[in-house]
């Protein structure tokens, strides 16, 4: 075990008091971690779907030196969290979050409050990619991650079946990263926290959460500006195709309508079997859903929230984030000829735009192989096109500042295949090129220029809502005149409309997610 997560000799921290009892961690590079502590109580049981509940307070010090319980979901790569030897179980004892802190006892620092990735139905804010230890370090910060419920735990919506007892259901894995800020509000400033300035950002699934709290009036006033990263989600799912969802749910387990208790006292990998299946069947996933109850309208489709204008964001991607999807579910992808690129990206637009997609790439793209086409314009299509609607939406808003960005810096990991594929950010903005070898390679200068670049423009915009700072040139909000774009890269450059014919190539089609679940209410 290495001498980082080594507790048996690690110093312990200050002893800290919360509203719900007190708590000790432990010292790492003069930074004190307070890992599992408890925002909200055990969601098995009687709590199983509902609005997240006060966790129940304790006595004496409670030890937070591992992280708490994963939130149920299937078991892989996004599911694991902590490091060797000590890996975090999994159950529905799961809303806690984890605390960085340069110093416990004083001080009002700034707040950076990180939402995992895995969509709506995976991940963990225990990651060791998300380890807060060198940013809180960096930027004399606080920064806190956050597990919450997941997939048909969090997004199952059950009260047009079972009635108002379940109202919320279908965005209770929403509702618990608001719990989770208003424990910041009222707890952060015992570790040495400003309450008052509140950053919140995610990357993929988090930034899709960001999205969502920005669009909430459940959440204003809990965090002052907000980084969606890779993650911009426009639309939710429609109530009918949700109602549809929890009707298979409980015709998985012959529950009739009006017999919640049944739902309630199964085993939780029980539903997580048949959250698969479902999900398998339907090709549709438990997510947020247009209730009426927690979300009466989409939060950033056709315009943005007005709870966002006062709401400085900063908004981007990776250049090439299918590379990662597409690539890892499909080794082929790699080695395309100009035939099947061609055949493959029809998947993605229309059979008729192909053509002409194809040679404007490869104008703009001189010497990119048929996969790099591939992988550019699927991505362009997907998530640069709905970022760019996002993005538009809250610079015709007016208000507080959007920045927009885009990861450009290609890794040189499995032979440079993958170019700039989504999650290639995630060991930049937190410093922790160290532990994501497999990611971004062995650490060279240009890592270490790429790490201190990103992790300074998130800090300093935590700090002020201005990403500026002596790492990079000037970076001049996104407006539908000049459209600046940071490109993260060796150097980094704002560049004026960057990618402008293959944004103007993108502008006729909608957001992709008007899917079937998505546009039916």
């Amino acid at each position: 075990m290495s001498e980082e997560h080594n507790s048996a000799h690690a110093k312990r921290s200050a002893i800290v008091e919360t509203a719900f009892g007190r708590v000790q961690g432990e010292i790492y590079r003069d930074i004190s971690a307070f890992r599992g502590i408890p925002y909200g109580a055990s969601t098995e049981g009687d709590n199983r779907f509902l609005p997240p509940r006060p966790p129940i307070a304790w006595t004496g010090v409670r030890d937070c030196l591992d992280y708490g319980e994963t939130a149920p979901q299937m078991p892989g790569r996004l599911a694991e969290g902590g490091w060797e030897g000590r890996r975090p179980e999994m159950g529905e004892d799961c809303l806690v979050l984890n605390v960085w802190t340069p110093d416990p006892g004083s001080g009002k620092r700034p707040v950076l409050v990180w939402l995992h990735g895995g969509g709506f139905e995976a991940g963990s804010g225990s990651s060791l990619l998300y380890d807060g230890t060198s940013l809180a370090r960096r930027g004399d910060v606080v920064v806190v991650s956050v597990n919450h419920r997941l997939g048909i735990f969090g997004h199952c919506h059950l009260a047009d079946l079972l009635g108002d007892e379940f109202a919320g259901s279908g965005n209770a894995g929403f509702l618990d990263p608001v719990a989770a800020l208003e424990w910041v509000r009222n707890n952060i400033g015992s570790f040495g926290g400003d309450a008052g300035n509140v950053m919140i950002f995610g990357q993929s699934g988090g930034g899709r959460k960001v999205s969502l709290l920005t669009a909430s009036t459940m959440a204003q006033g809990l965090f002052h500006r907000g980084i969606v990263q890779s993650g911009s989600h426009l639309r939710l799912m429609a109530r009918d195709a949700a109602s549809e969802l929890a009707e298979r749910l409980l015709a998985h387990f012959d529950i009739k309508k009006g017999d919640a208790k049944k739902l309630k006292a199964l085993p939780w990998r029980d539903i997580r079997r048949a959250n698969r299946d479902i999900a398998f069947a339907t090709r549709s996933r438990f997510s947020p859903t247009l209730d009426e109850t927690i979300f009466a309208a989409h939060p950033w489709d056709p315009e943005a929230p007005a709870t966002a204008a006062s709401i400085p964001m900063m908004i981007g991607t990776c250049r090439t984030e299918l590379s990662n999807q597409l690539g890892t579910a499909d080794e082929t992808n790699f080695t395309l000829d100009d035939a099947t690129m061609r055949r493959r990206l029809a998947a993605f637009v229309p059979a008729e735009d192909v053509d002409d997609l194809v040679a404007l790439f490869a104008r703009t793209n001189p010497g990119a192989s048929p996969s790099e086409l591939f992988f550019k314009i699927t991505t362009a299509r997907g998530y640069w096109r709905d970022s760019i609607l996002q993005t538009e939406a809250k610079c015709r808003q007016g208000g507080a500042p959007v920045y927009a960005y885009r990861l450009m810096w290609k890794t040189p990991v499995e032979g440079g295949r993958r170019i700039t594929p989504h999650s290639l950010d995630l060991p930049f903005m937190f410093d922790n090129v160290t532990k994501a070898p497999q990611m971004v390679g062995e650490p060279t200068d240009e890592t270490t220029m790429m790490a201190e670049m990103m992790s300074e423009s998130w800090l300093a915009f935590a700090r002020t809502g201005d990403p500026n700072n002596a790492t990079i040139g000037s970076w001049q909000p996104y407006d539908l005149e000049a459209r600046t774009v940071m490109l993260f890269d060796t150097p980094p450059v704002a560049e004026r409309d960057p990618h402008r014919e293959e944004r103007l190539a993108m502008e006729k089609y909608p957001t992709q997610q008007l899917g079937r679940v998505m546009h039916r209410r």
